[in-house]
């Protein structure tokens, strides 16, 4: 089992909910609005009035196979929306009840 976390742009939320969806992965917690300001470039979402910007959050666990495709998938909407930021990663889950 893998944990998959991922912050977006929240404008690329409901992009992430229909891989979500189109997968038929169900189980994930969601943060609607948080701040943030990515590792490599682009502009700071801070939800203030000179970064209006926010971003949006999920963490979700799944099966190994269905980790690589999500994360294989949001790579690619990443890519698509280069200018709006998406960061995605997993981790092992050993325990689990």
């Amino acid at each position: 089992m893998k944990a998959v976390f991922m912050a977006c742009n929240q404008s690329m939320y409901d992009a992430v909910m229909d891989i979500m969806n189109d997968m038929e992965l169900r189980g994930f917690t969601g943060w609607e609005e948080l701040i943030g300001r990515g590792s490599k470039d682009g502009e700071p979402h801070l939800g203030n009035h000179a970064w209006p910007t926010m971003n949006s959050a999920l963490i979700s666990v799944m099966e190994d196979d269905k980790a690589t495709e999500f994360l294989k998938r949001l790579k690619q909407l990443d890519e698509d929306n280069d200018k709006q930021g998406l960061r995605a990663f997993a981790w092992s889950v050993t325990d689990s009840i």
